[in-house]
């Protein structure tokens, strides 16, 4: 992601991370305290990202002098399976982790409550949502850092010219633009990546998602889920709609159609921000059009919530536990988070975060008008399981292999294999 803001904003956001994250002074007790040595995963790209982040862990050490930061860089496809092998002291005290992952940790027994710590003290502040997805069975086990949620991107010159003065409310209104723009302009209206965790918006407008886990019940191949698919099967097979094969390959092929004013209108996440406004039709950032996905026939529209959560690892003794707490505490308070999404142009977790430099980011305060439609993920450890055999079927009725009821209930057998003891 690309820095933005004028080196007086990032100065300005500098000193309020260093004056107001930590305690202003340190005591004489403090300073000659043993030295701690807190061991951070940061699993945010080293190029982009990471250097925020360093800093900031910097900045910790400044307003902490009895605490250490050994900052450690790993490869995200790596953390999880990494994390889970360390033991004792191989493990870090501190790991970034996708919110998808708590449930799952903390199932393991390898993760530290937070509840009543150092770390939570500012919950209230934080997007409800978020911090549902950061709890497991009513207990909290992760701070959100950083949060993210699909919206419809659209090009607001491509819908002028074919004489949309917004975007589509619903599925059918994006069905019915899409026909217009490639008939009046000769671009695809709108273009699909096929993948569970990008088909969640057709689930959530039919009100129901894969699971409901309440109930212990698997709700893919339900009357509604059914529905969803029919309608997104029939979208994508509708005049000047396009989609890809599913693959990153394919993805990346269909994010350069849309930067390049190929496609009208894709669903995407603000990670992509900055790759977008690469292209020459977002070369003026104001033709970037961000809103809420389309609603289904439940008349509401809902997306999945994803991003970071911070949390601390088991293996932790009592006094790196501590240390982590404040860690946390500061990386994710309102300054820390401020500085952060003008540096990386990402999402704060906390209203109190969204400052006006954040609001300089149109990008930026694109997708957090959006995040009320976010959906929060069921505290389930195998649901990112479920994301992959749902999208798995998805690519087979889409291709005409299987029908969607057929694809349907394949998906729900497999994810009762994966999750004993619940229905159909």
């Amino acid at each position: 992601m690309r820095r933005v803001g004028p080196p007086a904003v990032l100065a300005l956001a500098v000193a309020l991370v260093l004056t107001a994250c930590g305690p202003a002074a340190t005591s004489a007790e403090d300073t000659a305290a043993p030295t701690v040595t807190l061991t951070w995963w940061d699993t945010s790209d080293p190029v982009t990202e990471g250097p925020t982040f360093r800093t900031l862990a910097h900045d910790f050490e400044e307003v902490n002098p009895g605490i250490e930061v050994e900052y450690v860089s790993v490869p995200f496809t790596e953390a999880r399976a990494r994390f889970e092998a360390a033991d004792g002291k191989d493990a870090p005290d501190v790991l970034r982790a996708d919110v998808g992952w708590t449930a799952g940790l903390a199932q393991a027994g390898r993760l530290v409550p937070l509840d009543g710590t150092e770390a939570a003290a500012d919950l209230a502040a934080f997007e409800p949502q978020l911090i549902e997805q950061a709890r497991y069975e009513g207990r909290l086990y992760a701070v959100p850092q950083s949060t993210d949620v699909l919206a419809l991107l659209y090009n607001k010159r491509l819908f002028a010219a074919a004489g949309l003065s917004g975007p589509p409310a619903t599925w059918s209104d994006l069905k019915a633009a899409a026909a217009v723009i490639k008939a009046r302009t000769g671009a695809d209206g709108f273009a699909l990546h096929v993948q569970g965790y990008y088909a969640m918006p057709f689930l959530y407008g039919e009100d129901v998602d894969l699971v409901d886990v309440a109930d212990r019940t698997v709700t893919v191949n339900s009357p509604a889920a059914v529905k969803a698919v029919t309608g997104l099967k029939a979208l994508v097979s509708a005049p000047g709609v396009t989609r890809d094969d599913g693959t990153p390959q394919g993805r990346a092929a269909l994010l350069a159609a849309f930067s390049a004013g190929r496609v009208a209108a894709v669903v995407e996440g603000p990670w992509e921000n900055a790759n977008v406004t690469r292209g020459a039709a977002f070369a003026d950032r104001d033709n970037l059009g961000i809103a809420p996905v389309p609603a289904g026939g439940s008349g509401r529209a809902g997306s999945p919530l994803g991003g970071h959560n911070l949390v601390v690892s088991a293996a932790s003794d009592a006094e790196h536990r501590a240390a982590a707490e404040k860690f946390i505490a500061f990386m994710t308070s309102a300054n820390a988070q401020t500085w952060t999404a003008v540096r990386n142009s990402t999402l704060p977790t906390r209203s109190d975060a969204t400052t006006s430099y954040v609001e300089a980011n149109p990008g930026v305060i694109g997708f957090r008008k959006v995040l009320p439609v976010g959906r929060p993920r069921a505290a389930l450890a195998e649901y990112g399981a479920l994301y992959d055999l749902f999208g798995a079927e998805l690519v087979s009725i889409l291709d005409d292999r299987e029908s969607v009821r057929a694809g349907l209930d394949r998906a729900a057998e497999r994810a009762r294999e994966l999750l004993p003891g619940y229905r159909s």
